[in-house]
């Protein structure tokens, strides 16, 4: 036999193509993210803690207006905080969205990465020097003038897309979705052991915050001196009718490709005419689908760790920490539904199983009395990420790369603007029945998910013919 021939550049090649692998920097940032989001809950309490006093005398129970007290004023704290954080990015993240497109991939990144790093700074100097807690409203203002979580996740959203053939896209956009899930499993389990690390004085919570920082500085620096922005995949147009003839009938999120449904028109014949509007059409059932189920989503993790703060649960640091990690698991198992139900069933029938499995959930955590009973109903929520992550897939296959960085950001900012008008509605909402009925929230939020499976359906409806009878082209 011959010698196997090497190439001498092949080592080389392998670094680079390592080096735009964009999980290093969704891993690093995620981690600081749950360190941070478990620390911003736990200061504010500790800033609202003593704030029932005036009110002991008031009430038959002392204990329980204090601790309703402390509800409310977190409750008014996030509201605030919430409407800082979604309304800021709206001034620059589809600016830096643009640029992406027209510049360079990684400013969006980049930039996001410093203002994610300023606002961890301002926590950190708050615990440190013990500042009033309306300091973090600036943090977060600095955060959202940087562009903010939509800016950052378009960004690699459009990354990912573009280091990926078509085929295998909506694999590495979960993948990379694992990766979040993972970190952030791995932050949270953590953070309420690294909380309690200095405790007794106004230091509290000081090796959590610096850990974030930690983190947050090396996924900058990361992605600006290592990060290298990937090549685009071509896609392979030339290949025979047959290869996919089943196509359609099997979930490889191949239902809404479009290069799927122009297989028929591979003999010359040119697309219909209503092949634009039929494009249009699914875009913005998907757009109406994903933010009602955005509401949701967003309406429920906003209250739940004011939630399981409060009787009957009543959560310490490290139960805190602990449920947050729950949260994350999701992400492992909406990885493995993915591999299982991709091979059986359309990619619109697992966003609605995905949706299904979250308004389960949601609904037996209206009535949880007991810890055990929030990690059933946390398990019933395995599937809840599948929906938007499909979506986003479904959506990079109908548009054209050169305007990834647009369309995911007003995705991404259409998302964020309604979870804004969500958290302060939801907040109110709580504020009010936390008293009668404390789960509320919950119960709406499972039936604003069984609600957006409608458009979802739709979607289904108009797509039930073309794979009946597209994948086999005419003669």
């Amino acid at each position: 036999m011959a010698p196997e021939v090497t190439c001498p550049w092949r080592n080389h090649l392998s670094r680079f193509q390592m080096r735009t692998w964009i999980e290093p920097v969704v891993a690093s940032t995620q981690v600081a993210s749950s360190l941070y989001d478990a620390g911003l809950l736990l200061v504010v309490k500790a800033s609202f803690g003593g704030g029932g006093a005036a009110n002991r005398s008031s009430g038959a129970s002392p204990r329980d207006t204090q601790e309703d007290h402390q509800q409310t004023a977190i409750s008014n704290f996030y509201i605030v905080y919430n409407l800082v954080v979604g309304l800021t990015p709206l001034l620059s993240a589809y600016g830096l969205g643009w640029l992406s497109d027209r510049s360079n991939r990684k400013i969006s990144i980049c930039v996001s990465l410093l203002g994610f790093l300023l606002s961890r700074l301002g926590l950190l100097l708050k615990v440190l020097l013990d500042w009033p807690v309306q300091v973090l409203y600036g943090a977060a203002a600095l955060n959202g003038l940087c562009g903010g979580f939509s800016a950052f996740w378009s960004g690699v959203m459009a990354l990912g897309s573009l280091g990926s053939s078509e085929g295998h896209r909506s694999l590495r956009l979960i993948l990379i979705d694992l990766i979040l899930g993972l970190a952030g499993f791995c932050g949270s389990m953590a953070s309420g052991h690294l909380f309690k690390q200095i405790a007794g004085h106004a230091g509290q919570g000081l090796v959590l915050t610096a850990c974030s920082v930690s983190c947050a500085m090396f996924a900058l620096l990361y992605s600006l001196l290592v990060l290298k922005v990937p090549e685009p995949v071509t896609k392979t147009s030339k290949v025979l009718p047959t290869v996919d003839t089943v196509s359609g009938t099997v979930g490889t999120y191949r239902t809404l490709d479009p290069d799927q449904l122009d297989r028929q028109s591979v003999v010359g014949h040119p697309p219909p005419l209503e092949k634009a509007k039929t494009q249009k059409t699914i875009i913005a059932l998907l757009f109406v689908g994903a933010i009602i189920y955005d509401l949701a989503v967003v309406g429920t993790v906003d209250v739940m760790p004011l939630f399981v703060l409060r009787e009957p649960l009543s959560w310490n640091q490290v139960q805190v920490g602990y449920g947050m990690a729950a949260g994350y698991t999701i992400f492992i198992t909406s990885f493995l539904g993915v591999l299982v139900f991709s091979r059986c069933f359309r990619d619109t029938t697992m966003i609605m199983i995905g949706m299904v499995s979250f308004a389960s959930g949601s609904l037996l955590m209206a009535f949880v009395k007991e810890t055990y009973m929030f990690y059933i109903a946390r398990a019933i929520m395995m599937f809840a990420l599948i929906p938007i992550t499909t979506i986003r897939s479904a959506m990079s296959k109908l548009i054209k790369g050169s305007s990834y960085g647009k369309v995911f950001v007003i995705l991404q900012l259409s998302l964020a603007l309604t979870g804004v008008v969500t958290s302060t509605v939801y907040n109110k909402i709580y504020q009010l029945t936390m008293d009668k009925f404390v789960g509320t929230c919950f119960a709406l939020s499972s039936f604003l998910s069984f609600l957006a499976i409608v458009p979802i359906g739709i979607v289904a409806y108009k797509q039930a013919p073309r794979l009946q009878y597209g994948d086999i082209p005419e003669k």
